[in-house]
């Protein structure tokens, strides 16, 4: 039975809906010797390509698996760098089938939970915006932003990709030149926490994800660490996508 090719390869574990979308619109994906355009369909018993090479598809998709990883500072949240940086991907253990999928960035500077897993539609769902998941994330900021700030960060403010805000902000630990900060927000656009806080004249200097969803951080984990999700967390999680 064919599907819509960016769902078959999802599903399949090959990357994220809109990972294979953005082959599709860069002329990377052939179906049957035809360049694959958006809309196409296929099946696992067709021939595809991805750059030159064929994605050898198993009638049925791998038992899902979601890893947690604590990242450290200077990893590349990418596959490959081209100045040759260590990314989040070179300590995962090593699939069967499919490859891991990252579910949301963390800027090479930002250290904290990151989550992949080898679902592609799961990886989808968790990301879009219509999901709305909750992040939650520790930062230190230089100075100490009054409770106007900090009301003006709850209320939104205004970013160049459209307004933004905190869903919820609870102040930490203080001294002379730095405070430190939980934040919560429902969305994943690119430095948002940082711009946020750019945005009312205050500059992040450290920044730490502790929640995507219902996962949080495991006490335990190192950086540079991981641990599969099991259980009762791993139904959760799926629920909520």
């Amino acid at each position: 039975m064919s599907e819509r090719l960016q769902k078959l390869l999802a599903t399949a574990g090959q990357g994220s809906r809109r990972e294979i979308e953005r082959w599709i619109r860069d002329g990377r994906l052939q179906v049957n010797g035809v360049r694959a355009e958006l809309g196409v369909r296929a099946s696992a018993q067709d021939e595809i390509l991805l750059d030159g090479r064929r994605l050898v598809l198993q009638a049925a998709a791998p038992a899902r698996e979601v890893l947690v990883y604590h990242k450290p500072m200077g990893e590349m949240s990418t596959r490959r760098d081209p100045h040759g940086r260590p990314t989040v991907f070179e300590k995962l253990p090593a699939l069967a089938q499919g490859r891991w999928i990252l579910i949301g960035r963390l800027d090479v500077n930002t250290t904290g939970l990151l989550l992949f897993t080898n679902d592609g539609e799961l990886a989808h769902r968790l990301m879009h915006p219509s999901s709305e998941v909750e992040r939650e994330y520790l930062v230190r900021i230089r100075g100490k932003p009054s409770p106007a700030v900090l009301e003006t960060l709850r209320r939104g403010v205004q970013l160049e990709d459209g307004p933004a805000a905190f869903d919820r902000i609870e102040a930490g630990e203080a001294t002379a030149s730095h405070a430190w900060f939980r934040v919560v927000l429902h969305e994943g656009r690119n430095r948002e926490v940082r711009r946020l806080w750019e945005a009312v004249g205050f500059e992040v200097s450290r920044l730490i994800r502790l929640r995507y969803g219902p996962c949080r951080l495991p006490e335990g984990l190192k950086p540079g660490q991981w641990s599969r999700l099991q259980g009762r967390e791993l139904e959760v999680l799926s629920s909520i996508a």
